[in-house]
């Protein structure tokens, strides 16, 4: 799809995933670490793993708060957890940044946000991660409530510790609070993601019908997906599938084309879904249980 004309900004071509080799192994494709969850939200953490697995992670490792373990080993057989300190509300806490600044070293990508909550301490977290992870990094939900309000400032600091990409993953509310804005619209969106993600140096996806991915240089205007896809936990899957593509840079030419085939894939298995299930019956597990048939035709 060509994206509508905006003054200044070019259409992204989408990048194909090239196959794999037959002799490649599991430390080929990508170590995605995912930092997610929290008493009320365990699926998240899960859901973002799945994610991450069908889009081809080599490795996941998964992060929750500790209290979280039994409800997540069963549901994310193939991750490898990592039980962090938590709050008494079952966020993470603070003195967890330690052991996941040493997870997110040995990873090649990083997943912050699904069903974090919002607690204060958890915040704080945040902003440090923010400084001291150094790899390519995806901000989803409750990250990015988290970050709203404190302007550039974490996002500068980000940009001073390292030059590995950040993707932001709002839907039309977080964006607002992101900017202080009316929810965008219509053709508002287009051009108020790109001023964002211009402004402090991140990649941006504004889900939503048409979901835009943008640099603020080039731009892709997802085309595919459909109203089955309006549920709660759609974001964490693609969440997880931006940390795989982005794990493996060498895979595809740069960020920005990792994060719109991650989008597209992740709307045409939404329709694959409603087509077998009816737009009413989607749920996020249908459309990850998709995603990989869906990235094999694009290679």
């Amino acid at each position: 799809m060509s994206t509508p004309l905006t003054p200044g900004l070019a259409a992204l071509t989408l990048p194909a995933l090239p196959p794999r080799a037959r002799d490649s192994h599991k430390g080929d494709h990508g170590r995605v670490l995912v930092v997610a969850g929290s008493r009320h939200y365990p699926g998240a953490a899960i859901l973002a793993a799945l994610g991450a697995g069908r889009a081809g992670a080599g490795l996941v490792h998964l992060a929750v708060p500790h209290s979280l373990v039994p409800a997540v080993v069963a549901a994310a057989p193939f991750a490898i957890l990592l039980p962090c300190h938590e709050t008494a509300e079952g966020g993470f806490a603070l003195s967890a940044a330690d052991e996941l600044r040493a997870a997110a070293a040995q990873a090649t990508a990083v997943v912050l946000g699904p069903g974090l909550g919002r607690e204060a301490e958890t915040g704080r977290l945040l902003v440090r991660l923010l400084r001291d992870v150094h790899q390519p990094l995806v901000l989803d939900a409750d990250a990015l409530n988290l970050l709203a309000g404190l302007g550039d400032e974490p996002f500068a600091a980000r940009r001073a510790a390292t030059d590995a990409p950040t993707v932001l993953t709002p839907h039309p509310g977080e964006f607002a609070r992101l900017t202080g804005l009316a929810k965008p619209t219509g053709d508002e969106r287009l051009p108020q993601a790109a001023r964002f993600a211009a402004e402090h140096g991140v990649i941006v996806v504004l889900k939503g019908a048409g979901t835009v991915v943008t640099d603020g240089r080039r731009a892709w205007v997802e085309p595919a997906g459909n109203p089955g896809m309006a549920t709660g936990g759609m974001g964490d899957v693609l969440a997880g599938m931006l940390g795989a593509l982005l794990a493996v840079p060498h895979a595809l030419p740069d960020a920005l084309g990792a994060a719109a085939l991650a989008v597209h894939a992740h709307a045409l298995a939404g329709d694959a879904a409603a087509r077998d299930l009816g737009e009413l019956g989607v749920l996020p597990g249908d459309v990850a249980r998709r995603v990989g048939k869906v990235l094999e035709a694009r290679g």
